[in-house]
């Protein structure tokens, strides 16, 4: 298990200086994945918030989660998300499950 270190994301410089085209990439990805378009701004929050719950990402709930209530997201909307979020998980473990029966 890796701790939740506020402070790492700090060390996203490091990796850019490492690997600076490879960085350039990623936030070109980023910035077009979250910029205007066909859903909002807050819509799209509250998915990297799902996301992140599923991925089991504290940096990406950190982020994403203040992003979201800046964009305007309720505790109604994020609580929804969190429940969409687990009953993916869910059903993903019960899909696995398959494999062994």
């Amino acid at each position: 298990m890796i701790n939740y270190e506020a402070s790492n994301l700090a060390k996203l410089n490091d990796i850019g200086k490492a690997a600076p085209e490879g960085m350039k990439g990623f936030q070109a990805l980023n910035t077009a994945a979250f910029a205007p378009g066909s859903l909002d701004a807050k819509t799209k929050e509250i998915i990297a918030v799902a996301v992140a719950i599923a991925k089991q990402c504290p940096y990406c709930l950190d982020i994403h989660g203040n992003n979201a209530r800046n964009a305007g997201a309720t505790d109604a909307e994020l609580a929804e998300a969190s429940l969409v979020a687990a009953a993916i998980g869910a059903g993903a473990a019960m899909t696995h499950a398959t494999h062994v029966f």
